[in-house]
């Protein structure tokens, strides 16, 4: 049996469905300081063992296989990356590698304002916040903390710090905050930022998920054309989770519809967990241990290998799925709390959203 051969930089390797492997998401840490309702509802969490949590060096060299693999993209996530000790520290040995174009970071903005210069000085990119409200009292009832004007802080200390193109990510969620996309939206204007609306999916620990608090694609596009007239789509989509559209004045907005309008067939990318799992779907319910191998020492060719043979056989289109069980009226949150407690891989906060 011979192995697998490795393809070369003049061959990118794909899927099942033709799609390549450009984007990785590293999660740092499975910790949050927020317990946000749409993923984080529950009282209690199992958290992973402080032992499994890859070092700085075993990261890097991750991401450098990654990367000699065809990966071009890597983004920084958690639970909340800013609470990993000295982040600018790994910022910088990632930003050594040549093969990276995009290096970013996904964060909620608590802890941004201390960190933002010394994350861009260490080679960061830009930054993706999180902002669901702009109302404190919102914030409040939505994180279960009293960090808001932290967050605004943060986002303000982005910008300073050049740390652009800066996005913001909202979730929509029916009755809580759709009342407000006007508003966000005018913020994002003012500040120079690119606002992306989320629909509300039923993954990972979203417990409390049900189909009728999601904010569709269509409801959004339709209150915004009620407001300022006709929205144009921008056609560039390519690889990217967000469709991106243009109002009447110019200013550019996404729209990320992995509920109602799943884009599986065209996701290039996988996550990589704190504790060096990898899951090739947010839905995926198992993944990929390269963590047990790296620590026993095998080469990045062996790595390499096991990355290859995995992709090349990837089938996932985990949301898709969860849109034809919603068909068959069989669609509910994705996992009960009790799986959540003996698999804490299948949050969403562990595996990087």
């Amino acid at each position: 049996m011979h192995p697998t051969p490795l393809p070369s930089s003049q061959m990118p390797f794909v899927d099942t469905l033709g799609r390549p492997l450009r984007h990785l998401r590293v999660s740092v840490t499975d910790r949050c300081n927020l317990r946000c309702q749409y993923c984080m509802p529950e009282e209690e969490y199992v958290w992973l063992p402080r032992q499994d949590v890859l070092t700085f060096e075993e990261i890097a060299t991750l991401v450098q296989v990654f990367t000699e693999l065809g990966v071009d993209k890597v983004r920084l996530t958690g639970g909340e990356p800013l609470l990993r000790k000295n982040l600018p520290a790994l910022v910088a040995m990632l930003a050594r590698n040549p093969r990276i174009r995009d290096l970013a970071l996904t964060t909620n903005g608590v802890l941004l304002a201390e960190q933002a210069q010394a994350l861009r000085d260490a080679g960061l990119h830009r930054v993706t916040v999180s902002l669901d409200t702009l109302r404190p009292e919102r914030f409040r009832q939505l994180t279960r903390r009293d960090a808001h004007a932290r967050v605004l802080a943060g986002i303000e200390a982005a910008r300073r710090a050049g740390l652009t193109p800066l996005k913001l990510d909202t979730v929509l969620i029916r009755g809580y905050n759709d009342d407000e996309i006007l508003d966000l939206l005018a913020y994002a204007q003012g500040i120079g930022a690119e606002l992306r609306f989320i629909e509300y999916m039923d993954v990972g620990g979203a417990t409390h998920w049900s189909r009728d608090k999601v904010v569709s694609r269509a409801d959004i596009l339709a209150l915004l054309e009620a407001h300022y007239g006709a929205v144009t789509p921008v056609a560039e989509r390519g690889w990217a989770p967000a469709e991106r559209f243009c109002l009447p004045d110019g200013t550019i907005f996404g729209i990320v519809a992995s509920t109602t309008a799943p884009f599986c067939r065209t996701c290039d990318r996988s996550r990589l967990t704190a504790d060096g799992m990898w899951y090739l779907c947010l839905y995926a319910t198992r993944g990929i241990d390269l963590r047990r191998p790296l620590r026993r020492g095998a080469s990045a060719a062996d790595l390499k290998r096991l990355i290859v043979t995995t992709w090349q056989a990837r089938q996932d289109r985990g949301a898709e799925q969860r849109l034809e069980l919603e068909a068959l009226g069989l669609r509910s949150a994705f996992v009960h709390p009790d799986e959540l407690r003996q698999d804490p891989h299948l949050e969403m906060h562990t595996r990087g959203g």
